[in-house]
C-alpha cells in the first residue's frame, strides 16, 4: 500500500491543541492526525455493517 501527501491548512490554536493531544500520547501530530481518521473510518464501517446485519436478520 503506498502512501499520498494530504496538505491541511488549519489555525495555530487548533495545531497547538493537536500538538498537546500527540504529545500526550508519546506520537508526532501527523501520527496522532492519522490513527484519529483511521479510528473514526473504523467506527463509520463498524456502524454500518451493524446496521446491514440489523437489516438482514430483521432487527428494528
Amino acid at each position: 500500500m503506498g502512501s499520498t501527501v494530504l496538505s491541511l491548512r488549519m489555525d495555530g490554536e487548533l495545531l497547538d491543541r493537536l500538538r498537546q493531544h500527540a504529545a500526550k500520547r508519546g506520537m508526532s501530530v501527523q501520527d496522532y492526525v492519522v490513527r484519529t481518521l483511521i479510528r473514526d473510518d473504523f467506527d463509520e464501517r463498524f456502524k454500518s455493517a451493524v446496521e446491514e446485519t440489523e437489516k438482514f436478520y430483521g432487527v428494528t
